[in-house]
């Protein structure tokens, strides 16, 4: 009984109590902190951007939400044969690396055609032409080089073959033609590898490299327009190269299917 005494009156102390406390409370803290690390580490992973294009809004959440990222749709376009509500532009492009939980913002396809302002792309660098023309909901269509003293400065803008005054109305979707300086010093560059990647990031790629897309070619398995957004290129004219020097302006001619085991693997 006395023992018991003790070992009661031991763990009634005061002191005892609270250290006690404390020693649960450190423990807390520590598997806390363990807990809360791993999930950190795991959040500021990076992940590859799916590719949205083409998507209704509801598939792209729910492959982003599969991929670890979220879409916010932002803005709109009207793309002619293009399904209603279908994503047709979003950022980070397709294949970015992004950390966990990363915003995507999406651009869709409206319901009506929608009039916008050609803009003043003149003395811009072809990149910020770009990106001036797809914020507008307007397409890049040719790079026309001409001797200049700056590579890739615009010179001109053309709209089916006439010059796009800035500020006229065109429909959203309208192809523009860029005509852009080129130093002999400074007019090479190389072929990218876009094989595996669909229809407009392909596009978008070659375009990044100023090269031109000579021509788009789809074997059996694309049967409508729906497929040609989503077929993937399978092959490539000239083959990829980061050592063989290509002259800017030059043409790419893109092999699309819809039949995925015809992608090349990439090592």
């Amino acid at each position: 009984m006395s023992e018991n005494k003790q070992k009661k009156g031991f763990f009634s102390n005061w002191i005892v109590r609270n250290l006690l406390r404390a020693v649960v409370i450190v423990v807390v803290l520590v598997i806390g902190a363990v807990i809360f690390l791993n999930v950190v580490t795991q959040h500021n992973k990076e992940i590859d951007v799916p590719d949205f294009s083409n998507m209704s809004v509801s598939e792209a959440e729910f492959t982003a939400a599969q991929a670890g990222v979220r879409v916010e749709v932002t803005d709109s376009v009207f793309v002619k044969r293009m399904k209603k509500g279908a994503v047709y532009r979003q950022n980070p492009s397709a294949g970015s690396k992004v950390k966990d939980g990363r915003r995507v913002v999406l651009t869709i396809n409206a319901v009506n055609a929608k009039k916008v302002t050609v803009p003043d792309l003149v003395g811009l660098s072809m990149r910020q032409a770009k990106a001036e023309l797809l914020s507008r909901g307007l397409v890049l269509n040719r790079l026309i080089y001409v001797q200049d003293m700056a590579t890739n400065n615009v010179l001109r803008q053309l709209y089916g073959n006439r010059e796009a005054e800035p500020g006229m109305m065109v429909e959203s979707e309208s192809p523009i033609d860029l005509v852009v300086g080129l130093n002999s010093s400074d007019n090479v560059t190389y072929v990218p590898d876009v094989t595996g990647l669909k229809n407009m990031s392909a596009v978008d790629a070659v375009h990044d490299h100023s090269l031109n897309v000579k021509r788009l070619r789809f074997d059996e398995s694309v049967k409508d327009y729906d497929d040609s957004l989503n077929a993937m290129v399978y092959r490539q004219v000239p083959e990829p190269s980061d050592s063989l020097k290509v002259h800017m302006g030059d043409e790419v001619t893109l092999y699309l299917t819809m039949d995925q085991s015809l992608i090349p693997q990439k090592k």
